[in-house]
């Protein structure tokens, strides 16, 4: 049994190396929600789904998001709709006494579907679809999770970090901006701090907590905005300092391989290197770093070259994997 905490693209990008190496049955994913988004009525979970569609042999991956081949005739029509009737076509949130009212959300997670700012295909959207109206019918996010996952004939088990909604908003020059405005708006915006809104009444389902009593791993995520929102609901940092824990870095010293994490660790105070992930993840017993990447660090590391771009990357990088967990005395 191994769990793997995922968020963005980086730890999703190594599961196709661990299914390779082990029965799926006995792989568990928890999940990021803290990008979560309603938009248009419909609950988006960006990182929730891209393991979901990867482990559905469905996820374009070319760009990591969205179903491959999908179609955008809705999208399309909500663009056009808006510029026929001279509307903003901006991320537009919803008023701040929507933001709380009906089914229980953080604020700042509600936006218009008024020519809806993220790019969501037909197919994708039938699963939002889905989503939101098992949770109108009272199921938990959870249920609906694994309910999507055998839609979709996924063997390993699927997990939401928490049923309680958490919305990590970035603190801008511009004022605060939910992460996915930020990343796929403003992203040139100076960051002044992270927030993780409602982490601190939400809570790990049992779910969770029995999932991190097995080994864990983190992928090359972002240690911020993918790991920290999780770090953020109480007792998850706790349950990871109780069990073996191997992180692969997003780094190579301090060069980063893709995404806003570098910018992020230094606006949270966090030099933006492999030693930064280090000092933000005490909890981890065993790192797997680059071969390029010379950080001396104070537990045991296992070198490969660390880049995902295949299959074939996957399943090196979960070979170190397997290497470090055997360094902490755990049998895989």
């Amino acid at each position: 049994m191994i769990t793997f905490l995922a968020g963005g693209t980086g730890t999703p990008k190594l599961l196709a190396g661990a299914t390779a190496q082990f029965d799926p049955s006995g792989l568990t994913v928890v999940g990021n929600t803290g990008d979560d988004i309603e938009l248009g009525g419909l609950l988006v979970c960006p990182d929730l789904d891209t393991v979901l569609f990867h482990e559905g042999d469905v996820l374009d991956t070319g760009r990591w998001w969205g179903i491959e081949g999908d179609t955008h005739e809705t999208n399309a029509e909500l663009q056009r709709l808006a510029e026929a009737a001279d509307l903003d076509t901006g991320p537009r949130y919803l008023p701040p006494r929507e933001q709380t009212r009906g089914r229980p959300i953080a604020r700042w997670r509600r936006f218009s579907g008024i020519a809806e700012f993220m790019t969501i295909g037909d197919r994708d959207r039938a699963v939002h679809i889905t989503r939101t109206s098992l949770l109108d019918e009272g199921k938990t996010l959870t249920e609906a999770a694994q309910l999507l996952a055998d839609a979709f004939d996924v063997d390993l088990t699927l997990l939401p970090m928490s049923d309680d909604p958490v919305a990590t908003i970035i603190s801008t020059d511009e004022g605060p901006l939910h992460f996915q405005e930020y990343w796929l708006d403003k992203a040139d915006s100076n960051i002044t701090g992270i927030e993780f809104r409602g982490a601190e009444e939400a809570e790990p389902t049992t779910h969770v907590l029995d999932a991190l009593d097995a080994p864990v791993v983190i992928g090359p995520s972002n240690p911020v905005t993918s790991i920290g929102p999780m770090l953020a609901v109480p007792g998850i940092e706790q349950a990871l300092e109780r069990t073996p824990v191997v992180a692969v870095s997003p780094f190579i010293e301090d060069t980063v391989f893709s995404g806003p994490a570098a910018d992020l660790m230094a606006s949270t105070g966090r030099e933006p290197s492999t030693r930064g992930v280090a000092e933000a993840y005490p909890f981890v017993d065993a790192f797997v770093l680059d071969n390029d990447d010379s950080t001396d660090l104070d537990r045991p590391v296992i070198r490969t070259d660390t880049r995902i771009d295949d299959e074939a990357d996957s399943k090196r990088v979960m070979t170190a994997v397997v290497d470090a967990l055997g360094e902490l005395g755990v049998p895989v």
